[in-house]
């Protein structure tokens, strides 16, 4: 128990006891709460353990949070949960809600903080990985195509760039180009089996002896986030849309080098500006422009959806492992 004694009417007010309308509440209870961790606590537990009790504890007395109020949100997460339980893991709701309030958008800025050397030659930005990264994606040819189902109304895009080391700037050989998108209905494969094959718009590519890969894609579709579920309740609850700019997914790695999990928006996308999940960064934002002619490395698609009509030229720059500031061990590792 805590030694906690009512305030005076003219006691002191402070942030860890008092509420927004004034109250005044046992300003102990919160550090005996996070007293009680055993001396096993591993140092980075104690430090995540304590900040989000007394986070936690603060946002409760600020709002003078009513029983009504936090039952209502103990069943508001029992239903998240029961929505991946229900799905069998295919939708995890959980991780949309922690999109929805930024929270992914912040981890992510926070894990990817660089040692910048050059402030004219940075990494590309970071952004969420999103609920719909499959570690089956196929590896595919340089040149060839992810579009293995028939679009309808798809623009096929001709992509290519080059992958370059921060520090010496050079072109990087072998390094592996994973990419992931929404067909022009808005929808990934394994939501739209109706209509796509497994690992449709989905490939893994190597880059070749100049740094360079160059594939096949669509000009990616805006979609909602889905408008059921325990994270379309919260959206509706404060009055925002569910929508996403149209996007394509990236995971570019290499031994030695801080992979860049990142997404990119066509430039004349309406939603960039509210986009639900925050994923959105300048440097992130693109031109598909009009094909003018390909290169002589680079076939005519082979893919569904006939002739490229668009070019997409995007470039990447990594980070060695050394340049990266965010070295905590974490409590759990993936």
């Amino acid at each position: 128990m805590s030694d906690y004694q009512q305030p005076t009417a003219n006691g002191p007010k402070t942030d860890a006891s008092a509420s927004a309308s004034g109250r005044q509440y046992d300003p102990n209870f919160t550090k005996h709460v996070i007293d009680t961790c055993g001396p096993k606590t591993s140092p980075r537990m104690k430090l995540i353990f304590s900040a989000l009790t007394r986070h936690i504890h603060d946002f409760a007395r600020e709002v003078d949070l009513t029983p009504e109020e936090w039952l209502a949100g103990v069943k508001f997460l029992n239903e998240t949960g029961k929505v991946w339980a229900e799905s069998g893991g295919k939708r995890n709701e959980m991780h949309r809600l922690s999109d929805i309030i930024g929270l992914e958008s912040l981890v992510t800025e926070i894990a990817n903080y660089v040692q910048i050397d050059d402030p004219n030659y940075v990494p590309t930005s970071a952004a969420i990985l999103g609920p719909f990264w499959s570690p089956n994606a196929p590896w595919r040819e340089l040149g060839g195509s992810i579009i293995q189902d028939e679009p309808k109304d798809g623009v096929v895009t001709y992509m290519h760039g080059i992958i370059r080391d921060m520090k010496t700037k050079k072109p990087m050989p072998g390094v592996t180009f994973d990419m992931w998108q929404a067909s022009s209905n808005g929808k990934y494969d394994f939501q739209d089996p109706d209509n796509q094959s497994d690992n449709n718009l989905r490939g893994k590519f190597k880059t070749d002896e100049n740094g360079e890969y160059r594939l096949y894609c669509l000009r990616p579709t805006a979609y909602s986030l889905p408008q059921d579920g325990p994270a379309w309740d919260l959206l509706t609850a404060i009055d925002r849309h569910p929508m996403r700019p149209a996007h394509i997914h990236l995971m570019i790695t290499k031994e030695g080098y801080k992979p860049c999990i990142t997404q990119i928006y066509p430039k004349d996308d309406p939603w960039l500006e509210t986009d639900t999940v925050f994923a959105v960064k300048d440097d992130l934002v693109v031109d598909f422009v009009p094909l003018k002619e390909l290169p002589a490395n680079m076939p005519p698609n082979a893919g569904k959806g006939g002739p490229a009509t668009r070019e997409l030229e995007l470039d990447i720059v990594l980070a060695p492992l050394g340049s990266m500031l965010n070295n905590a061990e974490p409590v759990v590792k993936l």
